[in-house]
């Protein structure tokens, strides 16, 4: 976490507005259609701030964690950890450590995310995706090399997981950045604690 608090605080679900609500409909329909009646995580409580933006927001990131993504949930999730750790994004790693447990990372694969494609263990393929993902992060590029090694996955899922870093490493800039924080009961990462 990069902050200890919030710089804008999220929505009090029984104080939106019209275009609040309509942006929030997709988690309030989930939670019995009542407002305030179950859980809409910080992330979207805080976007709605911009009920525009989150509504195309959720379009994109819909697909990203979607079937119609060409990675597998895992390799998906292997990627985005990544992205998120590299990030920085206490809120994000924590989200989607469960996210990643539930799509068959191991607890020893998500310890070792964190050490990244030279961590002795992963498969070439883990390897090339965790080194594709360093590169974008840090240069905003997949070197030819990396591309090579990636050749597995085809090219629609090279490009999957070129978006996929691509709105994660969003997604943690705007959690890193408005100070939105993690959901009561959650744990931080020791490692990505302030």
């Amino acid at each position: 976490m990069r902050l200890g608090a919030p710089r804008i605080a999220p929505v009090d679900l029984d104080r939106i507005d019209a275009d609040q609500r309509a942006a929030l409909e997709p988690f309030l329909a989930t939670n019995g259609g009542k407002v305030g009646g179950g859980r809409v995580l910080n992330i979207f409580r805080t976007l709605a701030h911009a009920p525009t933006a989150l509504t195309a927001f959720l379009g994109w990131g819909n697909y990203i964690l979607s079937k119609r993504n060409a990675l597998s949930p895992r390799d998906r999730e292997l990627v985005i950890l990544r992205t998120g750790f590299n990030c920085r994004s206490g809120y994000e790693w924590t989200q989607h450590k469960r996210i990643g447990l539930d799509c068959g990372l191991t607890e020893e694969e998500v310890e070792r995310i964190k050490t990244g494609p030279d961590a002795p263990g992963w498969s070439a393929l883990d390897r090339a995706m965790l080194r594709a993902t360093d590169e974008l992060t840090a240069d905003h590029f997949v070197t030819d090399a990396s591309w090579s090694a990636l050749a597995p996955l085809g090219d629609k899922a090279r490009m999957d997981l070129v978006m996929t870093v691509g709105q994660y490493t969003q997604v943690s800039m705007i959690l890193n950045s408005f100070g939105i924080q993690v959901e009561d009961g959650w744990t931080i990462d020791p490692d990505l604690k302030a």
